[in-house]
């Protein structure tokens, strides 16, 4: 699988080490260079210093031919906009996006993007710890 990731956080990062590991070919976007540091020494990628919102950077990183577009940037809106573009003018096949905020979490699904809320993902994980 080819993947393109948008956001070197520590999720980011995780999840390019986690596919690159699985053997994945994997590009990790993020506008600051010193995001990269989170990778470490094994990751077997590329790192792109670019912005994900802007289509030739999502060209070089190898968009055309991407089987997953992942955006985990710290920002819902740039989230929301990067996998629109992913999906819709790319035709990326499999697009995830994270969304911070619930209620935008629940309007992106009904429009058809994958969609994940960590605010809701890390309650429910800590609810279930607190009945244990």
């Amino acid at each position: 699988m080819k993947a393109v990731i948008m956001g070197c956080s520590r999720v980011g990062a995780r999840l390019a080490e986690m596919l690159s590991e699985d053997g994945c070919q994997v590009t990790v976007l993020d506008i600051e260079a010193n995001s990269f540091k989170r990778l470490s020494q094994n990751f077997n990628g590329t790192a792109l210093l670019g912005n994900g919102l802007d289509e030739a950077t999502l060209v070089r990183a190898g968009i055309e031919t991407a089987d997953a577009f992942v955006a985990v940037t710290q920002g819902d809106n740039r989230n929301i906009m990067a996998s629109q573009i992913a999906r819709h003018i790319f035709k990326v096949p499999r697009v995830v996006c994270r969304i911070y905020d619930p209620l935008r979490r629940d309007l992106y699904s009904e429009l058809g993007l994958i969609t994940i809320s960590s605010t809701t993902v890390v309650a429910n994980m800590v609810k279930n710890k607190l009945f244990v």
